[in-house]
């Protein structure tokens, strides 16, 4: 803080004035002052020019310093200590404040005012509870000195008598030091396109010509002496000259003068009668002309008010929606400042300041002071959306996609924001390394899958070689056999029916052999092949090519398992059609010992 060596009251420290915000004004400015309202105040710092002080208001504030000066010294000496407060004058930047008394470290001010009915009446006399006017000077002056509390003071002397005393304590309160530095930065915008109004008389009505008086008077029993019918010239010529549009003040004052004429000829023609109708008991012409002027005038003043009531709705209404558009531009504004329409609705009550005014200069007051209220809470909460477009920008730049509410995330308090923007992208990205390693492990299992499927082939493969050389080995043994049972010159009987007898010769016999051999090998190399071809021969085709019947079992006896089915139908290789004769001959000839026997005889008979 800065201390300024001036004296209250001197040119020198009005003119520090003139160039600071000063917590003495910081009422008028928050439109809670019951000395000057803030167009006065705007209109006071823009020109200069501050009202005139008479000789009785001079009067009050050197009684008010005065007695400041005797609490000062009181507050001392019973709650100070001993210690001195110190009248001085200090500033922060464009703030500024002279202070009642202050500590020589600024850590605790004083503040005095004169008790008046309104501070008696407080139920609890503490800081908090105060009226806005007396809290928001003194906040002021802690934001300035960076004290730590202000004692408040209001007391009654007689001459250097204490005669009555009220006091507390009054610490910071910070959301309301947010409002006066929001206040004062918006009262020095407005201040920027403040044009002084033309200055006004202020509306008086024109004197009233008026009207003839009544006069009736009863000659005898039924005679009247009046001049009704110069009153009823008059009242219509008057009426006649009544300003039925009217458009400046001045307009209006001298139509609410008229309402007061109009309803004195009513008066005075009501009085008129009365008094005629104590002189005499009936006088109908009477009656009737004064009745007829009465309405006259009663409907033409009636009219008179409903037109001015009228009017004065109009200004009203229009002081009202001028103030309603201003504030809409000036939020527009905002959003364009800000890239986007993100402003929250900001609620005026223009219409519940202006409630029961009837001037419409106060009228227009309290709406500026209204407008100024609105646009502070419109410009807080744009600054509140900028900082919190800003950390979106930095925490989730790239995590947009999160944040399609943003334009009602903004308007949160910042740190709120901040914390939901955090635990967003931190359950994103949990999000996402679950489903990664979900992913992970499904590859995972699909590959470990894929081994174990490549392995199960590989020893399925090797069975089915194994199973293939085994067979093969089976059937060449089997061909083998047959060749060695086959003798030269062996004579083999045919079907039994046919009783031919074939004899082989030596060549015959090697010949067949050989076939054998080459067919073994062909059959070893079906079965080689056989594993990469499809079952597709069916059990009826194997019969339909023996020519009998054979089941699947009696061919499972022999060796021959299903490689699959169709339905109902039991499939094998194409290939094992060849086996599956070869190993039919094997078992016939091992079932039927008669062909051994035969063969045997024929030996003989050859060798003989």
């Amino acid at each position: 803080m800065q201390i300024h060596s001036l004296t209250q009251g001197t040119p020198e420290w009005h003119t520090h004035r003139a160039t600071h915000f000063n917590a003495s004004d910081a009422p008028a400015m928050m439109g809670c002052s019951p000395y000057e309202t803030r167009t006065q105040l705007i209109h006071r710092m823009h020109t200069g020019i501050a009202p005139d002080i008479d000789a009785g208001t001079q009067a009050r504030f050197d009684e008010g310093h005065r007695i400041e000066a005797l609490a000062r010294t009181w507050a001392e000496e019973h709650i100070f200590d001993g210690e001195f407060l110190y009248p001085i004058v200090g500033s922060e930047g464009k703030y500024s404040a002279s202070f009642d008394g202050l500590l020589d470290d600024y850590s605790e001010g004083f503040e005095h005012k004169t008790l008046n009915d309104e501070l008696r009446k407080l139920q609890h006399f503490i800081g908090q509870e105060l009226p806005l006017m007396y809290r928001a000077q003194m906040e002021q002056q802690l934001m300035i000195c960076g004290g730590k509390n202000c004692l408040f003071m209001a007391s009654k002397w007689n001459g250097d008598e204490l005669v009555e005393e009220r006091h507390c304590w009054y610490a910071p309160d910070f959301e309301l030091r947010a409002k006066i530095v929001a206040g004062w930065a918006q009262l020095e915008s407005d201040l920027t396109d403040y044009v002084p109004p033309v200055a006004e008389v202020k509306a008086v009505a024109t004197p009233q010509f008026g009207l003839p008086a009544v006069s009736i008077q009863v000659n005898g029993s039924i005679a009247l002496i009046d001049n009704l019918q110069v009153f009823g010239t008059a009242l219509t010529a008057y009426i006649e000259r009544i300003n039925k549009k009217p458009e400046t003040d001045q307009d209006f004052a001298d139509l609410e003068a008229t309402v007061k004429t109009l309803k004195n000829a009513e008066d005075a023609l009501d009085a008129a009668e009365s008094g005629a109708l104590a002189q005499t008991d009936s006088i109908d012409t009477m009656r009737r002309t004064v009745a007829m002027y009465r309405d006259t005038a009663r409907a033409n003043r009636l009219l008179v008010e409903k037109l001015v009531k009228a009017e004065k709705e109009n200004r009203r209404t229009a002081i009202v929606g001028d103030s309603a558009a201003e504030l809409v531009t000036h939020v527009r504004k905002l959003n364009e400042r800000l890239g986007k329409p993100y402003m929250p609705i900001i609620t005026a009550d223009f219409q519940g300041v202006i409630k029961g005014l009837k001037s419409l200069d106060s009228m227009k007051d309290k709406v500026s002071t209204e407008l100024a209220r609105c646009k502070i809470a419109a410009n807080e909460a744009a600054d509140r959306i900028q900082v919190n477009l800003t950390t979106l920008r930095e925490l989730a730049s790239e995590y947009a996609f999160l944040f399609a509410d943003a334009g009602q995330l903004v308007a949160k308090a910042n740190d709120d924001l901040t914390a939901l923007v955090k635990s967003r992208i931190a359950d994103h990205k949990a999000a996402e390394a679950k489903k990664e390693a979900e992913q992970r492990e499904r590859i995972r299992a699909e590959e470990q899958a894929k081994a174990e499927a490549a392995a199960q082939a590989r020893a399925d493969a090797e069975i089915a070689e194994a199973t293939a050389a085994a067979k093969a080995e089976a059937a060449r043994t089997s061909a083998e056999s047959i060749a060695k049972a086959v003798q030269p010159e062996i004579t083999l009987a045919t079907a039994p029916p046919c009783h031919q007898t074939v004899v082989l010769t030596p060549a015959q016999v090697l010949g067949e052999k050989a076939d054998a051999d080459r067919n073994a090998a062909a059959f070893i190399d079906k079965i080689e092949s056989k594993q990469s071809e499809p079952p597709s021969l069916k059990l009826g085709v194997i019969c339909t090519r023996l020519g009998f019947q054979v089941t699947a079992d009696f061919l499972r006896s022999l060796g021959f398992e299903p490689a699959g089915r169709e339905r109902a139908a039991v499939l094998y290789h194409e290939s094992d059609f060849d086996l599956i004769c070869l190993s039919l001959v094997n078992h016939i000839i091992g079932v039927r010992p008669v062909f051994t026997e035969s063969i045997s005889i024929r030996k003989q008979a050859v060798a003989a």
